[in-house]
């Protein structure tokens, strides 16, 4: 950054050179024709993009102050690079004047800026490095410079800190009534007529979203001397460079649980099991974050005046809601904390409302905390051309709950979640966006209970659900005979029990892609229970790309007991249902009570009784008798 900055001030003071030369120690040409005036007209293009493409080689090209129709056929022709929306700012700061007086050597003349002493001069010379003591002449308040002492301040001062001389200038330009050229158009133009001749300072104070860094204030002395030494250019055409680019975004999540081994759980990592995509359970809590990269900050005119979010969410899910936290960090691992928000600190708002039937939440800067990006000294010295959180990365999490409902999409088209980000610069008119998005992804069973004869009772059918990739029994309730998962426990007491609807139906929503075992614990009288637990395993994969971030979804696929499973879509979305059968045939009959061996042996136990009580009743005569 240092270098190119140093390349375009070497250029802006080759511009000073020749058009200062012509009051210069040899006055060239014939003299001024005072009664003209001058103008000036400017074209910004995107030189950095231009280079970047091999379209243009900054370094093959000098600017003469003259319209220069191969620049404006190269860089404004099939593909356009003009800049539109950029601001210019012009003062004019002295006068010409002659100069004739001894230095020492001899009777010297020669052509110098007059300069009125004051605050305006004073701010105006601080800014460049200089004091009225470095002017070659002083006469009634009135200080004279060279055009070297004005072009070696410039360079010098720009070469050291840009940035600070870019504000100090700013600054003067703004207190001083300095006057805005009309914005550049879509040819990247911008002018100004009938300017009373003299040295005029321009300053570039509003840019559009995708300047990075402004020119380089610079001087130019209307009129100026032509390339060829011998007249004077009253029309001076200037092309300046801008460095441009834009920030990054990038939305991400994972399921908040460490149970499933995706992630440890970790809250300073921005890589811990977080993905474009995540699978979940309804009930479960999914973490999201977003990244972002911040664009470059020089100066105050390329501050921003607006970095906004805008995140809609599915109506499958719902906001947590007063847990956004904002973190800044100088690298893009996040590894090297600056900075971190809450929303209680005043620096970002955060608002929801309905969205196409979701919900939406807007984070907007403060002006307080616009403050802190553009002007911290916490990342940056005082001799780095960057200011503020310039470049930095900024990190936003937040959560949201997966709803037990039938809001959630289930299958492989998924709970999009997309964030929109919005920045604009000093030039508010003219703003930029970029977006990303993320997917959570649920299915569910479609369990069809059948019994060999067709004649069970469904009644008295349960079953259990346990979840073998993260060890626990699923928690789920039921909605016009649909059981929506609402949890999960580690102990099989608390799980629920799961009974088919009248036509034999289980259908539960709300599962993850994990392995798990379907257990049946109860059955009707006469038939045989399920000797093992069925085995379900749902498998996602990378699918088709996404339209908005070009990454791949996923798409679902199932075993049940090891064999390939077809699964049912919901509404639209494909691959959301595994479905299986699971039939209960009859056990085998025992002797059946009223038959032919009941009675036989009723008859034996009946004579038995009779004879005991016949010897019962003799032995008592007997024992009577005697």
């Amino acid at each position: 950054m240092k270098t190119v900055k140093r390349i375009v001030s070497l250029i802006l003071a080759v511009i000073l050179a020749m058009s200062l030369c012509a009051f210069g120690y040899a006055s060239p040409g014939p003299a001024i024709d005072a009664s003209k005036t001058g103008s000036l007209n400017i074209y910004k293009y995107d030189l950095t993009s231009a280079e970047a493409a091999g379209t243009w080689d900054a370094d093959a090209h000098v600017s003469s102050g003259v319209y220069d129709s191969s620049v404006n056929d190269t860089l404004g022709g099939a593909v356009n690079y003009a800049i539109k929306g950029v601001k210019f700012t012009y003062l004019k700061v002295a006068d010409i004047a002659t100069y004739a007086g001894s230095d020492g050597s001899g009777q010297t003349t020669a052509t110098v800026y007059a300069m009125p002493a004051g605050a305006a001069t004073t701010a105006f010379l601080t800014a460049l490095g200089l004091s009225t003591e470095n002017a070659q002449h002083q006469a009634e308040e009135v200080y004279y410079f060279t055009s070297d002492t004005l072009i070696s301040a410039l360079e010098k001062a720009l070469a050291d800190n840009a940035t600070t001389t870019k504000n100090a200038l700013e600054a003067y330009i703004g207190s001083n009534s300095g006057v805005t050229m009309t914005e550049t158009d879509e040819y990247g133009h911008s002018s100004a007529s009938g300017l009373p001749l003299g040295l005029y300072l321009l300053v570039e104070t509003a840019v559009p979203e995708n300047v990075t860094s402004t020119t380089d204030p610079f001087l130019v002395s209307l009129p100026m001397t032509n390339v060829d030494g011998a007249s004077w250019n009253y029309d001076v055409t200037v092309y300046p460079k801008n460095n441009t680019g834009a920030p990054t975004l990038e939305k991400t999540v994972r399921e908040a649980s460490t149970s499933t081994g995706k992630n440890d759980g970790s809250t300073d990592s921005i890589s811990d099991g977080y993905a474009h995509t995540a699978s979940g359970s309804d009930g479960d809590v999914m973490q999201y974050q977003i990244i972002s990269t911040l664009p470059t900050i020089t100066s105050t005119a390329s501050q921003l005046t607006t970095y906004t979010f805008v995140d809609n969410l599915s109506q499958g899910l719902a906001y947590a809601k007063n847990d956004v936290v904002i973190e800044f960090f100088q690298d893009k691992d996040c590894s090297q904390k600056i900075a971190s928000w809450s929303e209680g600190d005043g620096k970002f708002n955060v608002d929801y409302a309905p969205e196409d039937g979701g919900t939406s939440m807007t984070i907007t800067m403060t002006a307080l905390g616009l403050s802190e990006i553009n002007t911290s000294e916490s990342v940056y010295g005082n001799s780095d051309v960057q200011r503020g959180y310039s470049a930095c990365t900024m990190r936003i999490t937040y959560a949201a709950k997966v709803n037990s409902d039938a809001t959630v999409v289930y299958g492989d088209k998924a709970n999009p979640n997309d964030v929109t980000l919005t920045w604009k610069r000093t030039n508010s008119e003219y703003y930029d966006t970029l977006k990303d998005d993320c997917h959570v992804y649920v299915y569910g069973l479609d369990l069809t209970k059948k019994f060999s004869d067709g004649a069970g009772n469904f009644d008295a059918v349960k079953m259990t659900i346990h979840n073998d990739t993260d060890n626990y029994y699923v928690q789920a309730t039921q909605q016009d005979g649909i059981y929506y998962v609402t949890g999960h426990t580690s102990e099989e007491a608390q799980a629920t029990v799961f009974i088919p609807t009248a036509e034999g139906k289980i259908i539960v929503k709300g599962l993850e892609d994990d392995a798990y075992s379907i257990t049946e614990t109860a059955t009707d009288n006469g038939y045989v229970l399920l000797k093992e637990p069925v085995k379900v395993v749902i498998t996602a994969a990378d699918g088709t790309v996404c339209d908005v971030c070009k990454k791949p979804m996923l798409t679902a696929s199932a075993t049940v007991n090891g064999n390939a499973a077809e699964m049912a879509a919901s509404n639209e979305s494909a691959n959301a249902f595994v479905t299986l059968t699971v039939v209960n045939t009859k056990g085998f009959d025992l002797p059946q009570t009223g038959g032919r061996g009941t009675w036989l042996y009723a008859t034996i136990g009946i004579v038995l009784m009779a004879g005991a009580a016949a010897a019962i009743f003799i032995f008592s005569r007997r024992r009577s008798h005697r």
